[in-house]
């Protein structure tokens, strides 16, 4: 068994790999490299040059435009150190023939684009664009079918619609779990719901606190689930916290839950193409996600929600439409009667039958090319690499912890869970007071990329699709250097 396969078994059974002591070495970090299997993955994606991120203009793209002068030949050929697709991926080569072939064919047939594509497209007439991409996706979160899976709007949006569906407060339930700290609009969407229900958010939201390490653990969580048992009516949570990196117990919480009463929702914005997912499983009730972070879909590109199959169901039997009470629109309907102009709404059976509107071909063309890179692998192997990747990431940060001077404070700490199993490929690191400004503009001037949270964390997140083990060392160098002043 290989080095890289022996660490593998050991990080999926939850436990931390030995790392030789010639780890933080630029040769050690090649050979693991050598060893991946998913190393030839980094061809199909653009990764921004050292030179690239200083442009300022579009180099003669748009006519008139002028180019951005010299660069040195070093600069503009070096790739950056891209460890942030936890916010944004990196661009897939896919993108650009997918889209060229998206505009010939607006450009040749018209509207005749919504049912007929070109023989030699690698797209789908339009009309049938969402639906192809919900078929792409359904392994990435462990659908059952491509009918759990929607691909429409953005993140806030869905969760706003399956809200609608799914927060449906009485009397009695009428609270909403949450986290201590969800991502904003997250917090905004919460709390306009219950206003919008005409309750008061310091009565119905239920806000958990983590420890002192900024933990949240699995038992706080039940325990919360039992002490609202009987007034809880939804239960939302990130499956991986987006500040700390904490991945959640996501088919534990939702039986837990489930068995109370109370319906469970994910927002899996940061696990969507990154960790392993078996919502249908998990009897998840719905969740949604972007697709910009880990699925590499393009800045805000449309987004993704699933809707367990027995949700799902619109039942004829009466020759009349009964279905999951949900804000409908005309895209939801079954393409069989689509385009009759009917004034019933008959859904499609499926998540499919809560879109409301047209979407934008030209998002899921973007969308399109970066699932088609997914088609040549698998979660379970990306996940795989991604354990050694972010393992590896862990022993040299703490190695440089280690080699501080005895007595000094450490100039950070990290703060995403420590067990692989409760992370995915982000770690968290939160620095010392008045660090941020120096490491950040380091980072910078070294071609690093990676995400700044003030006032004090840095969030890193080597990808495993394109990021290596070389860049993880390389980080390292230009981090220590930064940190040490």
């Amino acid at each position: 068994m290989s080095d890289f396969a022996s660490k593998v078994k050991v990080l999926r059974d939850g436990q931390k790999p030995e790392f030789p002591s010639s780890a933080n070495t630029l040769e050690y970090a090649q050979s693991l490299d050598a060893q991946d299997e998913l190393r030839h993955l980094r061809n199909e994606f653009i990764i921004p040059t050292r030179a690239s991120l200083k442009k300022k203009a579009l180099d003669g793209i748009i006519p008139g435009t002028q180019t951005n002068g010299t660069t040195t030949s070093t600069d503009a050929d070096t790739p950056c150190i891209y460890f942030v697709g936890n916010s944004l991926g990196a661009q897939p080569k896919a993108v650009r023939p997918y889209l060229e072939a998206q505009l010939e064919t607006w450009a040749s047939i018209g509207i005749n684009g919504h049912f007929s594509s070109l023989s030699n497209s690698p797209l789908t007439p339009w009309q049938d664009m969402a639906a192809d991409c919900a078929a792409k996706s359904a392994a990435i979160v462990g659908a059952a079918d491509p009918s759990e899976v929607v691909i429409m709007n953005t993140l806030t949006v869905n969760l706003h619609f399956m809200m609608a569906s799914f927060y449906r407060p009485t009397d009695k339930r009428h609270k909403i779990i949450l986290e201590w700290r969800p991502f904003p609009s997250d917090w905004y969407a919460f709390q306009s719901q219950i206003e919008w229900h005409g309750l008061d958010p310091e009565k119905s939201m239920v806000e958990m606190q983590p420890d002192e390490n900024l933990y949240l653990s699995t038992e706080k969580i039940l325990a919360t689930i039992d002490e609202h048992a009987e007034d809880a009516a939804l239960l939302l949570l990130p499956g991986i916290q987006y500040y700390t990196g904490q991945l959640f117990d996501i088919p534990r919480i939702t039986k837990y839950a489930q068995e109370r009463g109370i319906v469970v929702g994910w927002d899996l914005a940061h696990c969507a193409g990154n960790v392993e997912l078996q919502l249908h499983d998990w009897n998840v009730d719905f969740a949604v996600w972007c697709t910009y972070k880990y699925l590499n879909g393009g800045p805000g590109s449309m987004a993704g929600a699933f809707v367990h199959e027995r949700h799902g169901k619109v039942d004829m039997s009466s020759g009349k439409p009964v279905f999951k009470p949900r804000l409908s629109g005309w895209y939801g309907a079954d393409k069989s009667v689509r385009f009759n102009m009917d004034k019933e709404f008959q859904p499609t059976p499926g998540a499919q039958g809560f879109q409301v509107s047209n979407p934008s071909a030209i998002d899921l063309t973007s969308l399109a090319a970066a699932l088609s890179v997914f088609n040549k692998t698998s979660m379970k192997d990306l996940r795989s690499k991604a354990l050694v990747l972010t393992a590896y990431t862990e022993h040299l940060l703490d190695e440089i912890v280690r080699r501080q001077p005895e007595g000094e404070e450490p100039a950070f700490k990290i703060i995403t869970p420590r067990d692989p199993l409760q992370r995915g490929t982000q770690l968290s690191l939160l620095l010392r007071d008045g660090l941020m400004d120096t490491v950040a503009a380091a980072l910078e001037e070294n071609g690093v990329v990676c995400d700044k949270r003030k006032p004090n964390v840095i969030r890193v997140a080597p990808v495993p699709m394109y990021c290596r083990f070389e860049d993880v060392w390389k980080f390292m160098q230009i981090f220590e250097a930064a940190v040490r002043g």
